[in-house]
């Protein structure tokens, strides 16, 4: 059975009944794990060593893991510094900011991989205007230069763990005070206004070889009248056709305030998916997941299998040895410092 075109989450630690049965769904390609679903890396392992062994192409396992505040296990994990403390520590000494970067890409990779997650939705690549406060300290700078400069040093770092970055949220979300989650952000800005400031990290990720990335529930009318993540615009004529960008894109959340202009779920998913999205999440609404899983229909990509199938994690180091692994000491210290660093 190959990958289908939806993320769910789990309500809990363990795998419950319905879950075993929607997870067998062919329209199922992937799971997103929240602190909700972690206890500690024993627990976790388990969980998605069970996950795998009811597909015989395993679901791909994802996790919202920054750094900062956004950062989904804690317990037993290293607390990673947010990204904005890269960014400050750039200002003082770039070298060091990117041999930090790297470690903290290399650092957060490799625990996620030992418990068998495949891939994290990060780094963000938005800019740190100081206007956005569901942003704020998540973003690297204000300066797209030292963003993309910090962000590619963060995606090596996570390739040499064995695992692909996602890059969001495309075209940028720094410069709307609004939260997605809440609300629908627009931004009125001009598309040459957007191209040389906030879409330059996209550009120069993509150049890099970004695997992935994530579109914005924000609304540029300049460009076009629906949000990023559901526009043909954005996705095929700018992100495919202009960038070139050959990887996954993936929605943010489909039950988000941000995508609530598109209709009810089974509409954002539709249009989110011939927009031009591979995958397309839905959290925290388990009524809205079965919805779209009983109505959506048959949904065959070949090229999105391809794209999908570069972003399982690659081989790993095992938990139990990370601790007396030099090179993990060395990424906890440096890390550690930075998160005290103030």
């Amino acid at each position: 059975m190959s990958l289908g075109p939806l993320m769910i989450d789990l309500e809990g630690q363990t795998l419950t009944n319905e879950e075993r049965e929607l997870l067998q769904h062919p329209l199922i390609g992937g799971v997103i794990l929240f602190t909700r679903n972690y206890a500690s890396p024993t627990q976790i392992s388990a969980l998605i060593t069970e996950i795998h062994t009811l597909r015989e192409h395993h679901l791909l396992i994802a996790v919202d893991h920054e750094g900062g505040r956004v950062q989904r296990f804690r317990e037993q994990f290293v607390h990673l510094p947010p990204c904005a403390k890269l960014g400050e520590l750039y200002d003082r000494n770039n070298r060091q900011a990117l041999t930090l970067s790297q470690q903290m890409g290399w650092l957060l990779a490799t625990e996620l991989r030992a418990v068998g997650v495949d891939f994290s939705f990060a780094p963000v690549l938005d800019l740190g205007r100081g206007i956005s406060s569901i942003i704020a300290d998540r973003a690297f700078h204000a300066n797209p230069e030292i963003v993309a400069e910090l962000a590619h040093a963060m995606m090596i770092g996570m390739r040499q763990a064995g695992m692909m970055a996602v890059g969001k949220h495309f075209p940028g979300h720094g410069a709307v005070a609004a939260d997605s989650h809440v609300a629908v952000p627009v931004d009125e800005r001009r598309f040459v206004d957007l191209q040389f400031e906030d879409l330059l990290p996209f550009e120069r990720m993509i150049h890099y070889g970004l695997a992935a990335i994530m579109p914005a529930h924000v609304i540029y009318p300049q460009i076009d009248s629906q949000p990023a993540g559901f526009s043909a615009r954005w996705l095929q004529d700018i992100l495919r056709k202009h960038y070139e960008f050959k990887g996954v894109i993936f929605s943010d959340d489909l039950s988000m305030a941000g995508a609530a202009v598109i209709g009810d779920p089974l509409a954002r998913a539709q249009q989110a998916l011939q927009a031009g999205c591979d995958m397309v999440l839905i959290c925290n609404d388990r009524t809205a997941a079965i919805q779209v899983i009983d109505n959506l229909g048959e949904h065959k990509s070949p090229t999105s299998q391809i794209r999908l199938m570069r972003l399982r994690g690659k081989a790993a180091l095992d938990w139990e040895s990370l601790q007396t692994n030099e090179k993990w000491v060395q990424a906890q210290q440096a890390c550690c410092a930075l998160v005290g660093d103030g």
